[in-house]
């Protein structure tokens, strides 16, 4: 009656010890994806309150259309990149030399200073723009 259950013999007790390794390597891979993930997530997330306007029409957004964004500190965004204003003309000739038509809108947060947005208006008529609009959102009417 030696066994493992007999008291005399300790070569035979049970091990209880939990392997934290294959934990750890789960751990570090979610660890990696979010680093890599989290930049993308906050560039693609530019807050702008835009003004309401009660003529206002809903856009169709094309894909030749070239959006600009200004936050409410005057950062300029295109396509989710932040873009120094004195690059912006240069980046408007670029993609203007297929069609001078496409249209530049400027998405303004009602509270950035009116100088950004005229900035923004003088470096797309500088790069030859035809078509300028500003974004707005429409007025929500009364139901009386």
């Amino acid at each position: 009656m030696n066994g493992p259950k007999a008291g005399g013999n300790k070569r035979h007790t049970v091990m209880a010890e939990i392997n934290m390794v294959p934990f750890i390597d789960v751990c570090l891979v979610l660890l990696i994806i979010f680093m890599v993930m989290t930049p993308m997530l906050v560039q693609s997330q530019i807050k702008i309150n835009v003004p309401t306007a009660s003529s206002a029409e809903p856009s169709t957004k094309k894909n030749d259309m070239i959006l600009v964004q200004v936050d409410a500190k005057g950062g300029i965004y295109v396509d989710d990149q932040r873009i120094p204003t004195d690059r912006l003309a240069d980046l408007f000739k670029k993609r203007l030399v297929k069609n001078k038509d496409n249209p530049i809108v400027i998405e303004a947060d009602k509270d950035v200073p009116f100088n950004s947005v005229v900035s923004v208006m003088d470096a797309a008529k500088a790069a030859g723009a035809t078509k300028l609009g500003v974004s707005a959102k429409a007025e929500k009417k009364n139901k009386r």
